[in-house]
């Protein structure tokens, strides 16, 4: 950016409907990038809280009034007439009838089959963080038993989760590579993703959709895995900001709350998870004692969803 190109602080939503599907906007003649979609929003007036700017553009845009919003993620673009900050919520509830108040077109849709184009270069990123889900469910072989996990992880695809961590350090690694393998077959079969905690190449070998690692392996790590997803977890600035600088698709940030897997060390709180993760430009997942049931307590703290080890297989 130069220094003579100005700042401009940018609220946008994603305004989604219970059936999956979201808006996209049209940016109307005679503005910057006219002609290309984009997610809906706008300017955040000198001194105005960003909720109550995302409230005053989606009223003033589309004629609609927000009734649930969560803080998500935020990106920094540089284009050629501003550097861009778009603070992101995921706009659940809203109410009044969608109008074109200021000419523009919009429609709904659907990952990953896109049917509007150009889309401004600033979405991109979000729109593969949209494509993550909200739940992820790390494995627990070595404690239940593999021939007793299965069964369970076959439930919890059939009852929706599309998102797989498999993480069992205890497990001896050939032993480890065949268990991974089978998850990620069933993963697959049910068109969700899997990623194995790891070194890269053990991930790929597993045939995963990507790399998890482990807060000591990512501050270890040279540059950014090339394992497709590439996930970390963190616990305190020093790793969210490694994480962030070798641009991880997601983190997953606690202990929230007390846990088994941490007997002894108290969670750090949602107060202290929105601290850590505030500002983030990727999706985060809470962790720590959490299950579904947390999920919106999760959204409002900032948290993309939440991962859990064992209320998942429940």
């Amino acid at each position: 950016m130069n220094a003579g190109t100005p700042r401009v602080e940018v609220v946008a939503a994603v305004i989604e409907r219970p059936d999956g599907a979201f808006l996209l906007a049209q940016r109307p003649p005679g503005k910057v990038y006219e002609g290309w979609w984009e997610f809906p929003g706008g300017k955040v007036e000198t001194g105005e809280p960003l909720k109550t700017a995302l409230a005053r553009e989606l009223h003033e845009e589309l004629g609609v009034d927000v009734d649930e919003s969560f803080p998500w993620i935020t990106r920094t673009h540089d284009y050629e007439h501003a550097q861009v900050r778009l603070n992101f919520f995921r706009v659940t509830r809203w109410h009044g009838e969608l109008q074109s108040r200021e000419g523009q077109q919009f429609a709904w849709q659907r990952l990953p089959d896109l049917t509007v184009d150009p889309i401004l270069p600033a979405n991109g990123p979000i729109l593969r963080a949209l494509g993550m889900p909200l739940v992820m469910g790390i494995t627990q072989a070595a404690d239940a038993g593999v021939a007793e996990f299965l069964p369970r992880l076959d439930r919890a695809l059939a009852a929706g989760l599309r998102l797989v961590q498999v993480r069992e350090p205890a497990m001896p690694e050939a032993e480890r590579l065949a268990f991974s393998r089978t998850i990620v077959e069933r993963v697959h079969a049910a068109g969700g993703r899997a990623v194995v905690n790891g070194p890269e190449d053990f991930a790929r070998s597993s045939g995963a959709d990507g790399v998890h690692m482990s807060a000591a392996r990512l501050m270890g790590l040279s540059g950014r895995p090339r394992t497709g997803l590439f996930g970390a977890s963190c616990h305190d600035t020093a790793e969210i900001a490694r994480a962030v600088s070798l641009e991880a698709d997601y983190v997953v940030v606690g202990p929230v709350k007390a846990t088994l897997t941490h007997p002894g060390a108290g969670g750090i709180g949602w107060a202290r998870f929105t601290e850590l993760t505030a500002g983030l430009p990727m999706p985060v997942y809470a962790i720590g004692g959490l299950s579904v049931e947390d999920l919106a307590a999760a959204r409002r703290a900032g948290a993309h969803g939440i991962a859990a080890i064992r209320s998942v297989w429940s």
